[in-house]
């Protein structure tokens, strides 16, 4: 799998500059970050969550975990969960598992922002599979993605 279409379309559609990054296959967000040689904090890991029992994709730097209990304030869900690996399966067709790229409008669904994603000058992402990224300009992705901000990460935490 390279690009998936829908991205590709777009991208290409919106006349944004980006670069496609190809890199040898990596499956965790911090791994994908240095594969590419992106910095963690500048890489946007899309995480799919259930508000309320509708899917929603959450951007995050790869540095950092995503904090439900925020998310739940930055949202006004009642109800906030992980999505499993059956829906991620049936929401993004086009995409391997877990390689979803941070545009929940291209899925019709809402996308959520992490403000520290919103610092980097150039972000980089999925594209669809684990041996391709996009990089681009913040702005430009948040013009496109149209994503409501909010604080909803944490530090990752410490190994017991």
């Amino acid at each position: 799998m390279t690009i998936a279409t829908r991205l590709e379309d777009l991208l290409d559609a919106s006349d944004v500059s980006y670069d496609v990054i190809d890199h040898a296959p990596a499956f965790t967000a911090q791994e994908e970050a240095a594969a590419a040689h992106v910095p963690g904090r500048c890489w946007a890991k899309t995480v799919e969550v259930m508000l309320d029992g509708s899917p929603a994709i959450c951007v995050i730097p790869a540095t950092r975990r995503l904090d439900l209990a925020r998310l739940r304030e930055v949202s006004g869900a009642d109800r906030v969960e992980l999505a499993t690996e059956g829906e991620l399966a049936s929401l993004f067709p086009d995409c391997d598992l877990g390689a979803m790229p941070p545009f929940g409008k291209l899925y019709g669904q809402p996308t959520f922002v992490d403000e520290r994603l919103r610092e980097s000058e150039r972000i980089a992402f999925h594209a669809g599979d684990h041996r391709s990224a996009i990089e681009m300009a913040y702005a430009e992705y948040e013009r496109l993605a149209e994503p409501v901000p909010g604080v909803i990460s944490a530090a990752p935490r410490e190994p017991v």
